[in-house]
């Protein structure tokens, strides 16, 4: 099947090569990066650590759907290469996530919890449109999962902004958008993971599976 590696037991792995899912990279890679220059000003305005490291995730989505595309009908060597360091970039910035958030908590000031509700709502409805454009591809190699993943934790990183910014204004301390960042970094690396651990196995197959002529 074009598009899919076959594995011994038959079973076909989607690698991205259809026209239909590279229009659909397109229209989700123009989504993340302006909700990413949006949220990360927005972020900044409000002192929300949460909107900051969901402006983060934004880029890190951008940045992802662009390599998808690029390793889209490569060698099963370099697409697994790619998706490890991708796995990679997210974890250092699950990380990034946790120290800044770390570092916020000696910051005196709660973030401003009206801006956080919009720009939350606004990057929620982003990231719905672009999870069911996604959908049907959520199965794929390390590269297209990894797209699936990102999508998946936008959405839900966005109803816990949301979530975030009522217990700003219910609590008036910043502790509710310091603890949904650390949410949010936890999320970053346990995706991560996942995908750490995919790329790895196809890069083993890769690696023992003769070259065969596409």
């Amino acid at each position: 099947m074009v598009g899919c590696h076959c594995h011994d037991h038959g079973e076909t792995t989607f690698e991205g090569q259809s026209a239909a899912y590279r229009r659909a990279l397109w229209v989700v890679i123009a989504i993340n990066g302006g909700m990413f220059a949006l949220e990360i000003a927005a972020g900044a305005f409000a002192q929300s650590m949460a909107l900051q490291a969901d402006a983060l995730d934004f880029l890190a989505d951008t940045l992802t759907y662009a390599a998808s595309l690029y390793v889209i009908g490569r060698a099963a060597q370099l697409r697994a290469n790619v998706a490890l360091i991708k796995g990679a970039s997210l974890a250092l910035m699950g990380v990034g996530v946790l120290g800044a958030t770390i570092y916020r908590t000696v910051v005196v000031g709660s973030p401003d919890a009206f801006v956080m509700t919009g720009v939350g709502g606004l990057a929620l409805a982003s990231n719905l449109a672009s999870v069911l454009l996604l959908l049907r591809y959520r199965n794929g190699d390390a590269n297209v999962r990894s797209v699936w993943l990102c999508s998946r934790n936008d959405a839900i990183g966005n109803i816990a902004v949301i979530a975030a910014a009522g217990g700003v204004a219910w609590t008036g301390t910043a502790w509710p958008d310091l603890i949904v960042a650390v949410a949010m970094a936890s999320l970053f690396l346990h995706s991560a993971t996942l995908i750490l651990r995919q790329a790895l196995r196809e890069r083993r197959e890769a690696l023992s599976t003769p070259q065969m002529a596409e």
